[in-house]
């Protein structure tokens, strides 16, 4: 589970101290483990774009192993997602249709050695969230394709209790942060959603709709991680979408065919999240291709640019 997310002026301040006597391949590491092997709920506060939201969260490490969470947002909509073993079960309000057109919230298995090659890995010192002790974890991207990040890690139980996510300006893009943590078991009834909470069904993609579409250019360190499709709402046509990951950072692109619907370029960001549409002309009629992730404006119209259909570059 990734949480991306003190002033931006203060994250400012913390990236250019020099990072102490400290291992954070090893703090990563913790993370990832503490994850995988600590049950907690706890509340957190989240904020994007200026606005913000007060959520629950239960998180289940069953004795075979098996990981159940469950969010619950407590102001606002109605909104809630189950997943089990970095799957999404169902979801309600505006987190269902977003699940539904992409695999959100997945499973992260960060690996420090190849983060460390987009990333520098900078230990800040300590830090106190929720009451509670912290180690400040840092990473800072090498290039201009990818946001900055700073953790702060449990230092109890490895857990994050806070994050920021900047741009390369120093500004504040979205924060995660707990307000409340206990380290315990949820029980069986903390895990079970609501009534409201919609399956979530998302097909594997066909081959030949797979290898459709490839991509001239992408940022350094991402590659394609999966391929699924959906029909599109508006003209129940297959709608492809690719997923690309650095391990960390991550967006997908979506193509769809548009049989002579009027529709205009989009170019839109909303705090870290952007989206990128822009139609492609095929031998098959035109295409809207559509990026959308957190990662910055100009790569992601970059990628949405590189995107041809490998019918048209066929031999």
């Amino acid at each position: 589970m990734r949480f991306i997310p003190l002033s931006v002026l203060l994250l400012g301040s913390c990236l250019v101290l020099p990072a102490v006597a400290d291992d954070g391949a090893a703090l990563l590491q913790r993370l990832v483990d503490a994850e995988r092997t600590q049950s907690f709920n706890g509340t957190f506060v989240y904020e994007r774009n200026g606005s913000f939201s007060t959520h629950s969260i239960w998180h289940q490490v069953g004795s075979d192993g098996t990981l159940r969470e469950r969010l619950l947002q407590l102001d606002g909509s109605a909104q809630e997602v189950l997943r089990v073993d970095g799957r999404v079960q169902c979801a309600s309000g505006a987190l269902a249709d977003q699940l539904i057109d992409s695999q959100l919230w997945p499973t992260r298995e960060l690996d420090a050695a190849q983060l460390g090659e987009w990333y520098e890995l900078r230990v800040l010192g300590d830090s106190r969230v929720a009451g509670r002790a912290t180690r400040v974890l840092a990473l800072v991207p090498r290039d201009q394709h990818r946001y900055g990040i700073e953790l702060h890690l449990d230092q109890q139980t490895g857990l994050p209790l806070k994050s920021l996510l900047v741009n390369d300006k120093g500004q504040l893009l979205e924060r995660f942060q707990f307000t409340h943590l206990q380290a315990e078991l949820p029980t069986d009834a903390n895990l079970q959603p609501g009534a409201g909470c919609r399956p979530v069904r998302l097909s594997p993609a066909q081959a030949e709709l797979a290898e459709a579409w490839r991509s001239d250019w992408l940022p350094p360190g991402f590659s394609l991680n999966s391929v699924t499709q959906r029909r599109s709402p508006a003209s129940d046509e297959p709608v492809a979408c690719q997923v690309y990951g650095d391990g960390l950072a991550r967006f997908s692109v979506f193509m769809e065919p548009l049989r002579g619907a009027a529709v205009e370029d989009v170019r839109t960001q909303l705090g870290p999240t952007v989206a990128v549409s822009r139609r492609l002309k095929t031998a098959d009629g035109d295409v809207m291709v559509t990026v959308v992730g957190e990662i910055p404006l100009g790569t992601a119209e970059r990628v949405a640019l590189s995107m041809r259909s490998t019918a048209e570059v066929a031999p």
